[in-house]
């Protein structure tokens, strides 16, 4: 069992910065891929972002490349989620999830755990 916990949400204006941080309480973090998830109201989950178990690989949705970094700290346990640039069309609740193994695609069918949640709104 892995548990999952997001910080770093918040309220930010347009054109800003916010860092989430998903700490989490596997024994080989390593192997584990990390992924981040959106949800805003009234729509379904959508991906945001992965990064494999070793941090080499990452992958992207179209709609935040360039402007979002996920990087990790596999000695810290820990996953990051660098959003630059925010729109107000980022505003959702953010997920972080884990899947057993090295990588994992966009879907939340490949994900084995979820955090709880952080809030991001970003104001026009």
């Amino acid at each position: 069992q892995v548990q999952l916990v997001e910080s770093g949400g918040g309220l930010v204006q347009a054109g800003g910065s916010l860092r989430l941080s998903c700490t989490a309480s596997a024994r080989t973090f390593s192997r584990i891929a990390m992924g981040w998830f959106r949800q805003a109201p009234g729509k379904e989950r959508e991906f945001v972002t992965v990064i494999s178990g070793s941090g080499i690989s990452t992958y992207y949705a179209d709609s935040v490349k360039g402007r979002f970094t996920i990087s990790r700290d596999n000695a810290k346990n820990t996953v990051f989620l660098q959003m630059n640039s925010l729109k107000p069309e980022d505003t959702a609740v953010y997920y972080c999830a884990a899947a057993e193994g090295s990588w994992a695609g966009k879907n939340t069918y490949s994900y084995d755990y979820w955090g709880q949640g952080t809030q991001v709104t970003v104001s026009s």
